[in-house]
């Protein structure tokens, strides 16, 4: 009788060869990007969603992507806006600490580059787009979006409390 690294029959006269089977792991994480959009005035664009919070540009990043790709085509898909996946820094990465069920990763990334007038082309999500100065944050901010802009920036006042992991991916601490 031959035998291969699988064949554990010998072990065992008179048992089939039981073949060790690997678990695969189910899925726990839900990736995305939050991007700052930066305008030529230095103001911020943020999205009202219907429950009267206001949150950056981004979402999901689907598989095979980069955060980059994903900013920008996120951007595009909700605003209308285009950037150039190049002009797209990715500058932190956070965990939130407070996910039960699932892992929520974070990137948070930034561009100056976006062209075009933000519209609402996703009305089931966003009631409407405005930019702030970086002063005059909406304190009802969605709370990955406050913890990408505190990681940012971090002395912009009035941003509410929004633990996160940070990871920078800049170089500054």
């Amino acid at each position: 009788m031959t035998s291969s690294a699988d064949d554990h029959s010998h072990d065992h006269p008179g048992r089939p060869a039981v073949r060790a089977v690997r678990a695969v792991p189910q899925p726990n994480a839900v990736v995305g990007v939050g991007l700052i959009v930066v305008g030529a005035d230095g103001r911020i664009l943020l999205g009202q969603a219907h429950d009267g919070r206001w949150e950056l540009p981004g979402g999901k990043v689907d598989p095979g992507e980069g955060f980059e790709q994903a900013a920008a085509r996120e951007l595009t898909e909700e605003t209308d806006l285009r950037v150039a996946p190049e002009a797209v820094e990715v500058f932190t990465v956070q965990l939130a600490p407070d996910s039960d069920a699932v892992t929520r990763l974070t990137a948070g990334a930034v561009t100056h580059a976006a062209e075009g007038l933000p519209a609402v082309t996703e009305p089931h999500k966003i009631a409407r787009w405005e930019w702030f100065g970086p002063a005059g944050l909406p304190p009802e901010l969605y709370a990955p979006s406050a913890a990408v802009l505190r990681a940012w920036r971090p002395g912009l006042p009035g941003l509410p409390e929004a633990p996160s992991y940070d990871y920078r991916t800049d170089g500054t601490a």
